[in-house]
């Protein structure tokens, strides 16, 4: 039984995260976190969709019969819910940025999700339909606030970058999403002025769709555009999140939204030039921009890469080899280090908001160098993906002689100008991705497309 993707378990309520298998994942949570801690407190919170409350209560149901004690957080961001889960268990319910229909299961551990392994054991115990424990054993529940705490956190932590925010003026999106109780109140905190849109949680997502899109952000770009909507103008930049409030999308005040590569390139410099140890470390991933690598090469730090969705995995590796992680992101996903293990899009939100009051956005965007990026899907039926992927690893590289080549996730081959190709299976659609970036994109995406339609052709 395979329940988890890159992102936890997600899909449509009535069908898939239904509150049977709600019930289930919180057994064998349950179940998990009392072998390995003995009476285990897990940490419970939802996102503001319509089918929360009832799959919550499965998930609490599911944790108390294993001998667990539920503390409820209620209408949590998940990065919020990651915090309240240090020192013990937490499970979030959400589907981040998907539509209302549909709802999630996310599993953290001491603030960090749970890794591969641990979610092949609670796929195993979901299999096992386990009987709950003993009576006289099952666990108790209890209400908790985590979002002032967290929120305090947050605040300090920012506080540490940049400088104070007064006099400057964002506009958040909150996009009917859980960032409606985390980046507002952050960003005031920090003295900057802030309007919102569709501030108020709604699990129907009146505003917009929850993920934040150059389709679904219109609202946003035009507000920023003609800033004489609001009463005093001139707005520095915008932001917006998804539904769960993990993924950040900056805005310039033009109402042009900042690539996501870009703004991970200048938030990673700032982490690597401030930092004081010897080997500052960026983790991110294949599909990332070589203008990372620039700019934290130029800082005076080095990149590692890991799978798409596993940055906890890749800021492990990368500490077990002797260096310091400062900062690691995949597009739109950061991960904080100094303040915990988990992505934050709040935290992100309050770090970029105080670079900005220090350095101004113009400013912090030039020495960025932005090539065009593109990402084509090729259609390739899942049982052709391996052979294809064997075949690609010596027919791409031999398309570009001149390039170094990196296959541990798919292929990845960067030219002496820094332009680059990655070539990967998609891990849940019929498809295999091309990735690029370079000056001549649609020129090295077709000789890349031609290179991987020949190994499609000749895939058994």
């Amino acid at each position: 039984m395979e329940l988890f993707g890159t992102a936890g378990i997600r899909g449509d309520a009535v069908t898939r995260v239904t509150p049977e298998l709600a019930l289930s994942v919180g057994r064998a949570v349950g179940l998990d976190a009392v072998e390995s801690d003995g009476r285990a407190e897990v940490v419970v919170g939802r996102d503001g969709r319509i089918t929360g409350p009832a799959l919550a209560a499965a998930v609490e149901a599911g944790l108390e019969s294993a001998g667990a004690d539920v503390r409820r957080a209620g209408v949590v961001p998940t990065p919020a819910l990651a915090f309240a889960s240090r020192g013990r268990r937490g499970v979030m319910l959400t589907a981040s940025h998907n539509p209302p229909t549909d709802n999630g299961i996310k599993v953290f551990v001491d603030g960090e999700e749970y890794d591969r392994t641990l979610e092949r054991g609670v796929e195993e115990r979901v299999a096992a339909d386990p009987s709950p424990a003993a009576w006289d054993q099952w666990g108790e529940s209890e209400s908790v606030d985590v979002l002032p705490s967290y929120r305090e956190a947050v605040v300090e932590y920012a506080r540490e970058h940049g400088s104070d925010a007064d006099g400057l003026n964002v506009v958040v999106d909150c996009g009917n999403g859980m960032s409606a109780l985390g980046t507002p109140q952050v960003l005031r905190e920090l003295g900057a002025r802030v309007v919102t849109l569709n501030g108020q949680v709604d699990g129907h997502f009146p505003g917009r769709e929850s993920k934040p899109t150059p389709e679904t952000l219109t609202d946003l770009c035009a507000f920023l555009a003609d800033d004489d909507t609001e009463p005093g103008g001139d707005f520095d930049f915008g932001i917006a999140h998804d539904g769960d409030s993990d993924r950040i999308v900056v805005v310039d005040a033009e109402g042009d939204i900042v690539h996501e590569d870009t703004v991970i390139a200048i938030v990673a410099e700032h982490f690597v030039r401030d930092s004081d140890v010897d080997d500052p470390v960026v983790v991110t991933t294949p599909n990332a921009s070589g203008r990372i690598d620039e700019r934290v090469r130029e800082a005076g730090g080095r990149v590692e890469r890991v799978r798409l969705g596993a940055l906890h995995e890749g800021i492990a590796a990368a500490r077990a080899g002797g260096g310091d992680v400062v900062f690691a992101a995949e597009p739109w996903k950061h991960v904080h280090p100094g303040l915990g293990g988990w992505i934050d899009g709040v935290a992100s939100a309050g770090v970029f908001t105080r670079l900005v009051a220090e350095h101004g956005l113009d400013a912090l965007r030039e020495p960025v160098t932005e090539r065009p990026y593109r990402k084509v899907s090729v259609a390739c039926p899942d049982e052709k993906k391996r052979a294809a992927m064997a075949r690609l690893e010596t027919t791409l590289p031999e398309a570009f002689p001149d390039a170094d080549v990196d296959t541990e996730h798919g292929v990845r081959v960067e030219r002496p100008d820094a332009s680059w190709v990655l070539v990967r299976p998609s891990g849940t659609e019929p498809y295999v991705r091309i990735y690029a970036e370079a000056d001549d994109v649609d020129a090295l995406v077709a000789d890349a497309r031609a290179v991987v339609e020949s190994a499609l052709d000749s895939a058994e």
